[in-house]
């Protein structure tokens, strides 16, 4: 399901009051997944990975109340892409991935999220990601994140229930680094051996995003393979949050990337680094 690719409607000036919407819309598909959590039986996608039926029903749950929110954005969805009925998208659109980290729902670890990000001229501008194994839900738009308790398909909690979250600044030394539990390649061993790490926490999913916007981690390399719906929305929460996503040479990390299939290359999610560290990263 998505609505017309042409031209988009502005978007709403508060993006962070987006963002909070989005988050009430992720919690939405924390019902289906547990439910599925249970009986987890897996299929295969077009491309070999597993999709179970909580990737569908959690799709299920999103995209009708999305598409109402935002009517005149395009939405593509990792189902959608899969099914291959991915639309063209403009400038600006949504991108979804209603069950991030199938491998970690399969695996019964609990580290699989709900991503929700809005692009706005190949920028994330606000994003949801939700994890209903342990119902914890973060936001972030506008230069304001937050992490907060939402049980799944339970209303966002009063502002007394919420945390606003704030990437740390990178030491020269001791930087914890995130990393993927499912896809650690030679390459980001490499990086990770030149680098100050002191500890290396694995995570699954978009986790990995938000863990350094609240202040868990310093560093999340990744230079293998991903599509632009696994990191939109955490990538709209760490920026928020006052981190930043960018390629090995430096550039941000940009959406809308069509002619590629919406594939990302290399990248690197950094908290709020030091003019050091970005001299100590530069190619």
């Amino acid at each position: 399901m998505s609505t017309s690719p042409g031209a988009s409607a502005p978007l709403p000036s508060d993006l962070f009051t987006l963002a909070e919407a989005l988050g009430s819309v992720a919690v939405l598909a924390g019902p289906p997944i547990m439910r599925a959590y249970c009986r987890c039986t897996a299929a295969l996608k077009a491309d070999g990975s597993p999709v179970t039926e909580a990737d569908l029903a959690a799709e299920a749950a999103i995209l009708p109340p999305l598409a109402k929110l935002l009517p005149h954005l395009p939405i593509l969805s990792e189902e959608q892409a899969s099914a291959g009925q991915a639309p063209r998208c403009a400038q600006d659109f949504v991108l979804v991935d209603p069950l991030d980290g199938t491998r970690e729902f399969i695996d019964r670890n609990g580290e699989f999220t709900v991503n929700i990000g809005v692009i706005a001229g190949g920028n994330p501008v606000a994003g949801a990601v939700y994890q209903p194994a342990k119902g914890v839900l973060w936001i972030g738009g506008g230069g304001r994140a937050q992490v907060m308790t939402v049980l799944p398909g339970d209303s966002l909690p009063p502002p007394a229930g919420r945390r606003d979250i704030r990437a740390r600044a990178t030491p020269e030394r001791g930087q914890v680094a995130l990393v993927s539990r499912s896809h650690l390649d030679a390459e980001t061993k490499a990086f990770l051996a030149a680098r100050p790490c002191a500890q290396t926490l694995p995570a699954g999913s978009a986790l990995k995003f938000c863990l350094i916007a609240q202040g868990d981690g310093d560093v999340y390399p990744r230079f293998g393979p991903t599509m632009e719906w696994d990191t939109a929305a955490g990538h709209a929460v760490l920026a928020s949050a006052g981190g930043e996503v960018v390629t090995p040479d430096g550039a941000p990390l940009r959406y809308g990337k069509a002619d590629q299939g919406y594939r990302n290359g290399s990248f690197i999610a950094w908290g709020r680094r030091s003019e050091a560290e970005r001299a100590h990263a530069a190619p």
